[in-house]
């Protein structure tokens, strides 16, 4: 691996031994054997460097919350594949050292750390992208940006609450099926409100 490798393997082993606000550059330097100029010269910032570290660390999530293969055989949009799936998601939650833990970090720390949320913000949209096929079906690269501002945000959304409620309180924090239960609800109020 080159430097830049180096330096973004070594971000996401400090990110996950000791969150932003604690690792310094000079950490992610001993982590990955590089030197303090290669972070400025391939990321620009510490920050930027731990945001995308932080982006690869939640992309390399994507196979977990597909699971064991079983998602191909629930229908894609159907309430028995939205709880497999939130089960999966969930199930990244419950393990030691979760990666989602950071995630409520950078909330926490909003304008104190300006260029890593800054950075975060604009994946939201891909994050959201990423989601709808995984929930509805279809590939990635077919999700229009209106599906991806709305769907993908509605997603995003339900995403963020439930890691919210795993950091806070993981006893209570509800499953895949309790998550399912809910939408039934919803959709069962919306259909007995329909004229």
């Amino acid at each position: 691996m080159g430097h830049r490798e180096d330096l973004l393997e070594g971000a996401k082993r400090c990110l996950l031994a000791k969150g932003f606000m604690r690792t310094t550059a000079r950490d992610i330097v001993k982590e990955s054997g590089t030197n303090l100029a290669s972070i400025g010269y391939h990321y620009g910032s510490k920050d930027a460097l731990l945001a995308q570290a932080y982006v690869a660390l939640v992309e390399a999530m994507g196979d977990a919350f597909e699971g064991d293969g079983g998602l191909d055989k629930t229908p894609p949009g159907s309430l028995e594949r939205f709880e497999r799936v939130w089960s999966n998601i969930v199930g990244t939650m419950r393990e030691p050292g979760s990666v989602w833990r950071l995630s409520m970090e950078i909330v926490a720390l909003g304008d104190r750390l300006p260029e890593v949320r800054d950075h975060l913000a604009a994946a939201q949209r891909e994050a959201g992208r990423g989601l709808v096929p995984l929930l509805m079906g279809g590939r990635e690269e077919d999700v229009s940006d209106d599906t991806a501002d709305t769907l993908g945000t509605f997603y995003v959304t339900l995403m963020t609450g439930l890691i919210a409620q795993w950091t806070f309180d993981p006893k209570s924090a509800p499953d895949g099926a309790q998550l399912a239960a809910g939408l039934r609800r919803v959709m069962q109020a919306a259909t007995d409100a329909a004229p």
